[in-house]
């Protein structure tokens, strides 16, 4: 009788735990590093450190996009709020970000391979979007891609700053450019040329 009052209890307070359990959110971080500044070897090497250091400040970084022209560095992590983030890039490397940006993460798709890919920035101002704007804006970019030869994989929104980021695989960043103005006409500020790592 005992054991099943206990057994009782305890599967009543699972559920209790499950939903007090803070939910990490997703970040976007930016390294501006400048031109020629960064290789992809040096940024998997960062990035195998900010690997080791995470668990002590409770990060989960998922990915990172690294255009070696321009010297920039997107990383995209879990984690309990931006300055986890910082912490474990200063402690792993020293290398802060410029800018963290808390997103929104739209559906993915699966990366097909044997195309470039691209990660184009949209800079509309804070306030002037929303996370179902760009699912609808994302929707009509699927409809069109295929006439442009474009994959779109996934997509983020800071809605608070107004920025949003999508990763496209292409043959070029023109096709991104004219998918985009064709599908809803929001072209990006940016489009990076890049490599993923994980």
């Amino acid at each position: 009788m005992k054991s099943t009052i206990l057994i009782t209890l305890v599967a009543l307070a699972l559920p209790l735990a499950a939903a007090a359990a803070p939910t990490d959110d997703f970040y976007i971080d930016v390294h501006d590093l400048g031109p020629g500044a960064v290789t992809t070897e040096a940024v998997a090497a960062a990035h195998a450190k900010d690997l080791a250091m995470q668990d002590a400040h409770g990060v989960r970084f998922l990915k990172y996009w690294v255009d070696e022209g321009r010297g920039q560095v997107y990383c995209l992590s879990q984690a309990p709020d931006s300055a986890a983030i910082v912490a474990t890039h200063r402690e792993a490397h020293g290398l802060v970000p410029q800018q963290v940006h808390l997103v929104t993460a739209g559906l993915a798709a699966a990366l097909r391979g044997g195309q470039p890919l691209f990660l184009d920035i949209h800079q509309l101002g804070p306030g002037a979007v929303t996370a179902d704007a760009v699912a609808a804006a994302h929707e009509k970019d699927l409809a069109v891609q295929d006439e442009f030869g474009v994959n779109f994989a996934q997509y983020w929104v800071d809605e608070t700053e107004g920025v949003v980021m999508c990763l496209s695989e292409a043959p070029d960043a023109d096709a991104v450019r004219r998918t985009h103005a064709r599908a809803h006409g929001l072209l990006p500020d940016e489009i990076l040329a890049v490599q993923q790592g994980e």
